[in-house]
């Protein structure tokens, strides 16, 4: 069937399809995660999500580094400069290897002032700590893996996380099944087992990953082991001056989401469980559109690498279709099985009808959360990084933040008037990528960043 397509429609098939399939399950091993851990209570499941914002605020950092790495390793590969790009990854393994370690510690050390600042209850503050601090101990394994995978991802090989990532993944459920309920001869942990079983599989993950950069031949990118290791100042400026926006952005996005999540949870744990499993399932929306702006980072990365400007914008038009296809197919699924899909989670009917309503919001936001993330790629690809921030700015902060307190604390609207604030967001963050795609400035941008550093 491929052969029957463009040969640029089969390159953007063939790099999005593994990252596809990666994110997609991901998810949805995420899923079966929050079902297994749903099964234990509702409070449970709210132990857990509490931890989910603060977590991804700690690996806000590493956006910087991960999405300057993609970007310069497709310039160079576009480039023919296969050299350069393996010198880039050595240096990011290593920055993400000392940061990892530095915001482990900090995680562990800070874990109660965290979640009970997340707003958990006396149901749920004891078993939120030890969760987040079991994840927060694997952090460092979580940075070095997405730094290799960045890397990866910028030389277009997409296949290699996929396979190690959903390895991963498996080891995970096969641990939760095992730590959670005392499976197979060990101990029954509860919500502890759930955090453990994540650590243990983001170890193996970081394991497979720095072999496969390391130790094997199976990959473009490739480090040389017997060359003595030194800091490239250079290559640090370069990854960080493209990628700062972008850790600027998913600060204030990780931030802006987890007073999001505060906001919510002073509305209960039963509200915060249908929640949680609505952003648990949505998540099945979320990877598609993620893994579309994967592709259009490294094949809009590579056109500019290659200075060819037009096939950038083509590789670009034709990824913004695909994922707005798929985006709407996801929402029709939302739409028709929304209940069913949130009883899996859960037997309390109130937290499974809660979630269903929300499940029917998100399926509205479906266009605008697709071209958000595909569109964000594109400039992402052209290391013009500022306007997804200036789009997380306006989004999350009007939004998230302000406009969803309003909508829950002072109309009373619950639930559903923060969902409905998610929708705006998502609307809201469409109109500034794509304003700046459709400006066709972000295709200049390389030039300028030459300029500069020449």
């Amino acid at each position: 069937m491929l052969k029957k397509l463009s040969p640029m429609r089969r390159e953007a098939i063939s790099i999005t399809w593994p990252a596809f399939v990666e994110l997609v399950m991901s998810t949805l091993f995420g899923m079966v995660d929050m079902i297994m851990v749903g099964r234990l209570s509702s409070a449970a499941i709210t132990a857990v999500g509490l931890t989910n914002q603060p977590f991804m605020l700690l690996l806000a950092i590493f956006s910087a580094i991960n999405v300057g790495t993609t970007t310069l390793v497709a310039w160079n590969i576009g480039a023919g400069n296969r050299e350069k790009a393996n010198l880039i990854t050595r240096q990011i393994v290593v920055i993400n290897a000392i940061l990892g370690i530095i915001l482990s510690a900090l995680g562990v050390i800070l874990s109660h002032q965290i979640v009970a600042f997340m707003g958990a209850q006396a149901d749920t503050i004891k078993d939120a700590t030890i969760y987040f601090q079991i994840v927060s101990s694997g952090l460092v394994f979580q940075a070095i893996t997405m730094g290799i995978t960045a890397a990866l991802r910028g030389a277009g090989e997409t296949k290699i996380p996929m396979f190690y990532n959903i390895g991963s993944n498996l080891l995970n459920v096969f641990g939760n099944y095992a730590l959670i309920y005392g499976k197979f001869g060990m101990p029954k942990m509860g919500v502890a087992g759930a955090a453990l079983s994540t650590t243990i599989s983001r170890l193996v993950a970081c394991v497979i990953g720095i072999s496969v950069v390391y130790l094997s031949n199976q990959s473009f990118i490739s480090i040389e082991r017997k060359d003595r290791f030194r800091f490239d100042l250079g290559i640090i400026k370069e990854v960080f001056s493209i990628g700062l926006p972008s850790a600027i952005e998913q600060f204030v996005l990780q931030s802006g989401l987890m007073m999001f999540a505060r906001t919510v949870s002073s509305l209960g744990t039963v509200a915060f469980a249908a929640h949680q499993i609505g952003l648990n399932i949505s998540g099945l929306t979320f990877s598609p559109s993620m893994a579309f702006g994967v592709a259009a980072t490294t094949l809009v990365g590579q056109s500019l690498g290659a200075k060819d400007e037009e096939k950038a914008k083509q590789y670009a038009d034709m990824i913004h279709h695909m994922a707005l296809f798929v985006a709407c197919l996801m929402g029709g699924v939302f739409i028709l099985f929304s209940y069913q899909l949130a009883r899996l989670y859960t037997d309390d009917f109130a937290v499974a009808a809660s979630a269903a309503i929300i499940l029917k919001i998100m399926a509205l936001s479906q266009p605008g959360q697709s071209t958000q993330l595909s569109v964000a790629g594109v400039l992402r690809g052209a290391g013009d990084t500022m306007y997804p921030l200036y789009a997380s700015i306006f989004g999350i902060w009007i939004f998230r933040v302000f406009i969803a307190y309003i909508f829950v604390s002072v109309f009373h609207w619950g639930l559903i008037g923060a969902w409905v604030a998610l929708l705006l967001d998502q609307y809201t963050r469409a109109a500034v990528v794509y304003f700046r795609y459709h400006s066709g400035k972000w295709k200049k941008v390389k030039s300028r960043a030459v300029m500069t550093k020449t």
